[in-house]
Order: C-alpha cells, then structure tokens, then sequence
C-alpha cells in the first residue's frame, strides 16, 4: 500500500467485504461474516482460499497476510472450545498471533452476480443464465439467488461437456463423475456450486439437460437418474466441491483490487479438497 495513503483498517476492510457480498444475503444456517481480528488493525495485504486448514493458513502468515479471507466459514457448527488441542483453535490461534484476521463469505457470496455459480455459469459459456431459486424478500436484488441455468451457445454431449469441465476445473483425486450416456445432448445447463442435491427437486433443475454440482449422495443421485430415465430429470455431472468454488477466487480477488486501491489480494492455489487418491477396480 502506498505510504502516503490513508491506513486502512480490518473495520473498513470487513466494510467493503460486506458490500460486495452482503451478509443479509445469507443463508440462515450460514455463518459468514468476521471471525477474527480486531476491528482497528491494519489491512495492507489479503489472501483468499476456499478452505481455512493448516496449509493456507501457514500460506497467509508466511506471505505475511493481514486478513484471510475465506468461503468456508471456520466455524460454521457450534463449538464448545477453541483450544488449541483442536484443530480450529489451533489455527485460530495462530492466526491471532501472526496478526492475521479471518473473514468468511460463503452463501453470500453464491447468490451475487459474479458469485460462485455465476463464474462457472460464465466459464460454461451459459447464455441468459438465472438463479435456479431466486433470491426473495424486499431486500432481493433482480438475478440474484442460488444456482444458475442457461443454455450453452451451442448444443454439444454430456461427455464433451465433463471434459470442458475437466479442462476448466483444478485437477482432483476424484475427477469428476457422470451420470447419464456419453452422447446425450445437452443444451440446457442447470448448476450450483458446492454441495446442491438439496435443488434436485426444483423444476429449473428437472428441466435441464444435466446438472453440475457436488457431494451428490448415493439416494438423491439414484433417484434423479431413475426420474431421468423417464423422460423427466437431466443427467448428472458431480464434481469436487473445493474445485467448483475455488474458481471464484480469481473473480473476488478482482473485485477487492478494484475496491481497494492499493491492498496487495493473493489468491491461494493449494489443493485443500479432502482426498489424495482413489484406488479403482
């Protein structure tokens, strides 16, 4: 940051954080918001993951981060102790000692435009895309909410589609999984990044060609390929959870740069989706 230039504080930080990704936009089981840090501390230099484990935060303090910022909240279920015989007390309080405070933008930061569905929805190329369910209430902003369908530009198969994923997507363990023919065509795109079984269900879904997201469960996943096979659900491509969001880092670092003249905003590249390999029969 330039010296000359007013300090910028974690208060005025977290400030421009929540106007780009309102907390009012949360879900309300979420948990984003500032977890961390005090208030009045100076903010020179931000650095972004989808994931606060042991291996970003050593990545934020040895870059020598004022501010994690991160998509999954640390803390999201309750806790009962911090400890640092813990694992999220450990990095909390390494964090606090390196000086590096912790924010999360989760659900708030799905359902914006440029939000995590948003850029994979753009990357696919997906015209006209919307929400899968809009955002509601007198707060809602026009094309905000979860998920994004749209049609590609131009009609190709489930197969070619996995491998445009592939090709877009960092590498992981367990690549990604398909379910439906190779050839099937596919025009109409429906998609929601991280974990979206739960919208299997939705009409915007169930009129798709396929659906793009993650964690898809063995029931929900069986049941939606059985609907298909009548005629009445699309194919499924499940991918890695921690790949479809970290996408979006790229876009977020963007828009902080431009909010915060000045601010040095780093993108994580480490791997943090759980699994290290597969072993196939």
């Amino acid at each position: 940051m330039d010296s000359s230039a007013p300090r910028l504080t974690l208060r005025q930080a977290n400030d421009v954080i929540e106007r780009l990704w309102p907390l009012g936009n949360a879900e309300s089981w979420d948990s984003p918001g500032l977890l961390s840090g005090s208030p009045d501390a100076v903010v020179t230099s931000i650095h972004l993951a989808v994931d606060a484990v042991a291996e970003t935060v050593d990545e934020a303090l040895e870059l020598g981060a004022d501010l994690l910022l991160v998509h999954h909240p640390l803390l999201l279920r309750g806790v009962t102790s911090v400890a640092e015989t813990t694992y999220k007390g450990s990095l909390l309080a390494r964090l606090i000692r390196g000086g590096c405070a912790l924010v999360a933008a989760h659900t708030n930061a799905d359902i914006v435009e440029n939000g995590v569905s948003d850029v994979i929805a753009t990357r696919l190329g997906l015209a006209d895309a919307v929400p899968i369910v809009p955002a509601t209430g007198a707060s809602a902003v026009p094309g905000t909410g979860i998920g994004r369908v749209g049609d590609l530009a131009e009609p190709t198969s489930l197969g070619h589609l996995a491998l445009k994923l592939a090709e877009l997507l960092p590498a992981t363990a367990t690549g990604i999984r398909v379910a439906g023919a190779y050839d099937h065509p596919v025009t109409r795109v429906a998609l929601c990044g991280g974990a979206g079984d739960s919208l299997l269900r939705e009409s915007a879904v169930r009129t798709a060609d396929v659906y793009i997201t993650s964690d898809l469960r063995h029931h929900p996943a069986s049941e939606a390929r059985e609907q298909a096979a009548l005629g009445t659900g699309p194919a499924l491509i499940d991918v890695s959870h921690w790949a479809s969001e970290w996408l979006w880092l790229d876009v977020a670092a963007a828009e902080l740069r431009h909010a915060l003249a000045g601010v040095t905003v780093t993108v994580s590249e480490l791997r943090t989706d759980p699994w290290d390999f597969v072993v196939t029969q």
